[in-house]
């Protein structure tokens, strides 16, 4: 098993920034791409940005990019969320999720771990 935990959510107006982080836990040895869906309220989990394991493979949702930065530190178990010029349609819950590669990055049903979520609310 693999616990997800994320932080760095809250309140921002829009053009601003935040940065989310997701510390995963267990299974000691685990090589898993990361990636990060959000979810607005009344709509469908959408997918946001994923990373390889050892960073070389990194793609974006067209809505996120060149605005958001995934990036991870593998020696504190860490993926990262740098999200720039924030917009009021970026709000939503943010997970992170781990699956083995990043073949079928956009689909969630491929992941085999999900953290519980940090709320993003960009104000305008």
């Amino acid at each position: 098993q693999v616990q997800l935990v994320e932080s760095g959510g809250g309140l921002v107006q829009a053009g601003g920034s935040l940065r989310l982080s997701c510390v995963a836990s267990g299974r000691a040895g685990s090589r898993y791409a990361m990636g990060w869906f959000r979810q607005a309220p009344g709509k469908e989990r959408e997918f946001v940005a994923i990373i390889s394991w050892g960073g070389r493979s990194i793609y974006y949702a067209d809505s996120v990019e060149g605005r958001f930065t995934i990036s991870r530190d593998n020696a504190k178990n860490t993926v990262y969320l740098q999200m720039n010029s924030l917009k009021p349609e970026d709000t939503a819950v943010y997970y992170c999720a781990a699956k083995g590669t990043v073949a079928a990055a956009t689909q969630g049903t491929t992941y085999d771990y999900w953290g519980q979520g940090t709320q993003v609310t960009v104000s305008s």
